[in-house]
């Protein structure tokens, strides 16, 4: 993909927002899918791992050297034990804030200044480069429906496709054969991965549902 140097959750921030108005992008699941991305992405660097099915910092000292990835890593080190699913909607929205903030600070979002019935400040977001989101979001519909070979897929590419997905950030669904060889190539290189990217990425499409209900 193009936009490699981007984070997972960064990725899915923007995946996830609609050009079409200011303010989408903060839906209620929006979060969960953007912490999702962070679990993973520490997960893929080796800095969390799972141990009976508990998301586990490998070293107490380590660092990604990204602040939003610090900031999570910080949170589960001081926090009591969960399962990777918890940790998807557990104070999620300080994640996704800092993603967002980010975003702004990198240019792809733009922060502006308003005022609510012209006296309470507020601040709106705005995607400010949309062909960035349209190119990302074309290469992964290739990823999740073209003819690509899962094995000419990176690991990284395929575990954001399958989070997208999760989250109903595309257009269409995905067979599920797909999404399985999709979660087998995101963990084929890091023990454990292949089990977490299914556990946060089913974590993802519960919370989307439960949002989706009346």
């Amino acid at each position: 993909m193009s936009n490699g140097p981007l984070t997972l959750s960064a990725r899915l921030c923007l995946l996830a927002w609609d050009a079409a108005g200011p303010a989408a992008g903060a839906g209620a699941h929006r979060p969960a899918t953007v912490r999702a991305g962070a679990l993973v992405e520490l997960a893929r660097r080796g800095l969390l791992t799972d141990e009976d099915g508990i998301a586990t910092p490998v070293d107490l000292d380590a660092s990604a050297g990204d602040a939003v990835l610090d900031g999570l890593l910080e949170l589960v080190r001081e926090s009591c034990p969960h399962p990777w699913r918890t940790w998807v909607t557990l104070r999620a929205r300080v994640t996704f804030d800092a993603v967002r903030e980010q975003l702004v600070a990198d240019g792809c979002l733009r922060a502006e200044k308003r005022r609510v019935l012209g006296v309470f400040p507020t601040v709106e977001y705005a995607l400010e480069r949309v062909a960035v989101v349209e190119a990302l979001r074309e290469e992964t519909r290739q990823i999740l429906h073209g003819a690509l070979p899962v094995a000419g897929i990176s690991e990284r590419d395929a575990a954001f496709a399958v989070l997208a997905a999760a989250a109903g950030l595309l257009d269409r669904n995905t067979s599920e054969r797909r999404i399985g060889q999709l979660t087998e190539r995101a963990g084929a290189s890091v023990p454990g991965l292949e089990a977490i990217v299914r556990e946060v990425s089913a974590a993802v499409t519960a919370g989307r549902a439960v949002v989706a209900s009346p």
